[in-house]
């Protein structure tokens, strides 16, 4: 099993890798800066899919009140929930 640091800059690259993965959306930069990701098109299967392949990637649950609207807020609860495990020393490698 690879380890894969807890840097925010590395969790979002992986979230964005993710988007990119699960969707048809490929620029990165209109990734980064868009607040909603519903503005890129996306529909709402869209972002929970995008949910549910971060909730495996990372082996956490992102529970339905928490918003997840952008990369930024990806990345912010998963860099909360890894920092709050600090007994975590793994996490699962990509599987899409």
């Amino acid at each position: 099993m690879n380890t894969m640091p807890y840097s925010t800059q590395a969790i979002e690259r992986e979230v964005v890798n993710i988007i990119k993965t699960v969707t048809k959306v490929q620029d990165e930069d209109r990734l980064l800066q868009v607040r909603d990701l519903t503005k890129l098109g996306l529909d709402i299967l869209d972002v929970v899919d995008i949910i549910l392949e971060v909730e495996k990637i990372y082996n956490l649950t992102i529970p339905d009140e928490v918003p997840v609207y952008s990369v930024d807020d990806f990345v912010r609860y998963v860099y909360s929930q890894l920092i709050a495990k600090p007994e975590r020393k793994h996490i699962p490698t990509r599987r899409l």
